[in-house]
C-alpha cells in the first residue's frame, strides 16, 4: 500500500603379599569366584553406563524451539495499557540484494511481533509468496524491525495499520526491492490480511507492510502482495485503530505502536 512515501578414570593398585595365603573352603568354589568376579564387574560397569546415558537423555534438550523462546523479546504492555514506545534506530541497516526466495519456498512460518502494546502473531505463507517471506525473515533475523514504529493508520475506506519502516517516516527501506506476489484477483483484503506496502512501481516492495483491520478494497491493477495472516493478537491492532490518528491531519496513530523485536520459527 502506498502512502505517498516510499537464534575420570582411576587405578586400583594391588598390595604385595609375601606370606602364603590361607584358603578356606573348597578349591572349586574359589576358582568359581575368581572367574565370576570379572563378569560381575563388567555388569556393574554396564549398569552405570546405562544409568548415565538415561540421565543425559532425560535432561532438557537445547533444541531450536528452546533457543527461540529464550531469545524472544517480550512485549512491554497490553491493549489499553501500552508501554512506552522506544526511539527509532538512529541508523537503520541497509543491505544489498534481496535474499534467496528458496529459503522460504514451500514453507510456513510463525512470527511473533513483540510490541509495546502486546504480542501480534503472524503466519507467513512461503508457498504463495516465497520472495516476500524470505525477505521478511531475513530482515527479522537481523533485527531490522527492532524498535521500529508503525507509522501509518488509515481509517476511511482503507483500513490498515502500516509498519516496517525503522525511520518511521514512510520513506525507509532495506536497500533492495522486489516484485509483487500473490495479489488478490478481486482487490479485496479481509481483516487479518498481511500484505506488502509499496509505491506505484510494482517492483518497489521492500520492508514496509500493512495489517488490515477491517474489510478493505484496493483496486490497484497490480495489487499488493499478501504473504500471511494475523493468527493472534489482533486485539492489539484493533485497539490502535480505535484510538484513531493524532492531530494535525496526518495518519500517525494517536496511540504509538512500535515493534520491539521479532521471533521467527518454521512450522
Amino acid at each position: 500500500m502506498y502512502d505517498g512515501s516510499t537464534t575420570p578414570s582411576h587405578k586400583v593398585s594391588a598390595m604385595p603379599n609375601t606370606k602364603r595365603p590361607r584358603h578356606y573352603g573348597s578349591t572349586s568354589t574359589r576358582n568359581s569366584a575368581a572367574k565370576t568376579t570379572p563378569v560381575v564387574v563388567a555388569l556393574a560397569v554396564a549398569v552405570c553406563i546405562a544409568a548415565i546415558v538415561a540421565i543425559v537423555y532425560l535432561l532438557p534438550q537445547d533444541d531450536d524451539s528452546d533457543r527461540a523462546a529464550s531469545d524472544r523479546v517480550a512485549s512491554t504492555g497490553t491493549p489499553g495499557d501500552c508501554g512506552d514506545a522506544p526511539q527509532p534506530p538512529a541508523e537503520p541497516q541497509q543491505f544489498g540484494d534481496a535474499p534467496d526466495p528458496g529459503t522460504a519456498e514451500g514453507k510456513t512460518f510463525e512470527v511473533v511481533l513483540a510490541t509495546n502494546c502486546g504480542d501480534i502473531t503472524l503466519e507467513l505463507d512461503g508457498d504463495k509468496a516465497p520472495q516476500t517471506v524470505a525477505s521478511f525473515n531475513f530482515l527479522s533475523e537481523r533485527g531490522y524491525f527492532n524498535d521500529s514504529p508503525c507509522h501509518r493508520l488509515t481509517t476511511a475506506g482503507i483500513f490498515v495499520l502500516q509498519c516496517g519502516d525503522p525511520t518511521g517516516t514512510g520513506q525507509g527501506g532495506p536497500g533492495y526491492t522486489f516484485g509483487i506476489e500473490n495479489p488478490p484477483a478481486d482487490g479485496t483484503y479481509p481483516p487479518g490480511s498481511l500484505a506488502m506496502a509499496r509505491t506505484p512501481d510494482p517492483n518497489s516492495n521492500g520492508s514496509q507492510f500493512f495489517i488490515v483491520y477491517d474489510d478493505t478494497e484496493l483496486p490497484d491493477p497490480d495489487g499488493y502482495s499478501i504473504f500471511g495472516m494475523v493468527t493472534g493478537g489482533m486485539e492489539v491492532v484493533d485497539y490502535i485503530a480505535e484510538q484513531g490518528v493524532g492531530g494535525g491531519g496526518g495518519e500517525q496513530p494517536a496511540q504509538p505502536l512500535s515493534i520491539l523485536g521479532v521471533t521467527v520459527s518454521e512450522k
